[in-house]
């Protein structure tokens, strides 16, 4: 019997960890007589290993910032165009309004109107008075769209950045699957339409957060490359990502499949092992699916499992409990 990450206080008051391991001693009858315990102190391989894990965290925001980047570049381009049209509009319906100005002065001091009237009318004209009031609220519209569009964006990577990685605490799994969506759509888009069916009763998890949303990117990153393979980068069309949520008695259920190609039967042992990748170099370092299994089995104990078809695509389940 193995206990994981027992901590104790040392007599200096440092907080340490240890993995306490129990097995029986039995005479020559077989019957237990006694039972041999020892402790290693596994401090130092738990911080190598959260160093690593944030090595890692942020190895993918790196190279998803060019990817956010573009993201956010594309609204802020329409709010610009849509702020300037605004700008260049204003001067014209400031001419007009003047005109109305000098209308209802004239009109108080009691003056001939009849030259200010031709001159509203050709200035009505002049600036197209039914194209503005067409185009002045569809353009507004579009710069708030582009606002909320770049909020969203900052919002999901603010929470896909969690700082609290080593601290469980009650997450929205779906919330977090969506911005893990939004903050790798820049991946995804080109090779793949993107489905989500999530249980919106699903209870919160206590889990880390942090952690959990590596692991869903590492989940969905793997999906586009699988895809990416079989549709040639987008040439062949598209693919497609589901991405599931459902609660499994005491544990919640995340399913994120692809229309990819599959993993060759030969293969299928290896995937969990650090450092094995079928990638291309420059495309993978093979940790990110160990990475994933160690943060899904040991750090919430839970599962990681799948299933594929090669040529069909992959499945892979999470379960998670709960409580």
């Amino acid at each position: 019997m193995v206990i994981e990450d027992v901590q104790y206080t040392r007599a200096d008051g440092k907080e340490r960890f240890l993995r306490i391991t129990l097995s029986s001693i039995k005479a020559i009858d077989g019957i237990p007589h006694a039972i041999l315990l020892m402790g290693d102190d596994v401090t130092k391989r738990k911080d190598l290993e959260s160093r690593l894990s944030q090595a890692r965290k942020l190895e993918s925001i790196g190279q998803l910032a060019a990817g956010i980047a573009h993201e956010i570049n594309t609204p802020t381009q329409y709010i610009g165009d849509n702020t300037r049209f605004l700008q260049e509009v204003f001067l014209d319906l400031g001419s007009v309004l003047g005109q109305y100005d000098r209308l209802l002065q004239a009109v108080k001091k009691g003056t001939p109107t009849d030259k200010i009237v031709r001159d509203l009318e050709e200035i009505r004209e002049e600036v197209d008075i039914t194209y503005l009031r067409e185009e002045i609220p569809k353009a507004i519209d579009q710069a708030l769209d582009g606002v909320d569009r770049v909020s969203t964006i900052v919002h999901s990577m603010k929470a896909f950045s969690h700082p609290g990685a080593n601290e469980k605490t009650a997450v929205d799994l779906n919330k977090a699957l969506e911005s893990t969506i939004t903050v790798a759509r820049n991946e995804w888009k080109y090779v793949a339409d993107m489905e989500t069916d999530f249980d919106n009763s699903l209870p919160l998890v206590h889990c880390m957060p942090g952690e959990i949303n590596q692991v869903f990117l590492n989940m969905i990153t793997n999906a586009v490359h699988a895809i990416g393979e079989l549709v040639k980068n987008g040439d062949n069309g598209k693919g497609k990502i589901i991405v599931s949520t459902r609660s499994n008695g005491d544990s919640a259920e995340i399913c994120i499949k692809d229309t990819g190609s599959g993993i060759p039967i030969a293969l299928r042992h290896r995937i969990f092992d650090p450092f094995f990748t079928t990638k291309d170099v420059g495309k993978g370092t093979g940790q990110g699916l160990s990475i994933s299994h160690s943060v899904v089995t040991e750090k919430h104990g839970g599962s990681i499992n799948f299933e594929t078809e090669e040529g069909q695509g992959t499945v892979f389940t999470i379960q998670l409990p709960i409580g």
